[in-house]
């Protein structure tokens, strides 16, 4: 997609739109295995960054030692802690510290509805424009790498493939849409999915 004024334009209108939230539960025939009441909320970031002309979407791959989600590609972002004013604040903040982005070069372009994790979280996706480039300063801690994927490449719905592997004892399906070495699947590709379904 080309980083111009009508593309940004068009981002917005398609997140101001109403729409239904997704889950890692939807394409197995159950709403949700979470307790009522059970989920956490959170938030990611979905930061466009401007390369050659086209939008580009940056991710991230988490460290293989982390006891959650280890070596899977993610959106920069985290649980919404007491001193975050919401979810998209929250977002902000961890995309600052998993990543070294500026917040001051974040502009928010609207939020796509809530995506329910089979790890008990609420995520609110928070799609924004970063204004200028910026230095990427992995957290050794949490991140392995910072990537970027075309955002036309993750707007192509050809490019999705549905996979499954067994979980809790019975066969779970989900989202994919791998970009050169990087396996992009689970709430991930799903988010991205929305956004594509939004766009398309």
């Amino acid at each position: 997609m080309k980083a111009d004024a009508e593309s940004y334009e068009r981002i917005r209108a398609a997140l101001a739109q109403p729409g239904e939230g997704s889950s890692d539960f939807d394409l197995n025939g159950d709403q949700s295995a979470n307790p009522p009441g059970s989920l956490r909320p959170a938030g990611v970031l979905v930061p466009l960054i401007e390369r050659q002309g086209d939008i580009w979407v940056v991710l991230t791959k988490r460290t293989s030692h982390l006891k959650h989600h280890p070596g899977q590609i993610a959106f920069p972002g985290g649980k919404k802690e007491e001193t975050d004013a919401d979810v998209t604040a929250a977002a902000l903040r961890e995309a600052q510290e998993e990543i070294g982005l500026p917040i001051g070069q974040v502009e928010v372009l609207g939020h796509l509805p809530k995506h329910e994790t089979v790890s008990v979280f609420s995520i609110t996706p928070v799609i924004a424009r970063i204004r200028d480039d910026f230095t990427r300063i992995p957290e050794p801690g949490e991140v392995e790498e910072v990537f970027e994927v075309p955002l036309a490449h993750l707007l192509d719905v050809s490019k999705y493939s549905t996979q499954g592997r067994r979980w809790r004892g019975s066969r779970r399906l989900y989202f994919t849409v791998p970009w050169g070495p990087y396996y992009i699947w689970g709430a991930t590709a799903r988010i991205c999915r929305v956004l594509a379904d939004r766009l398309g």
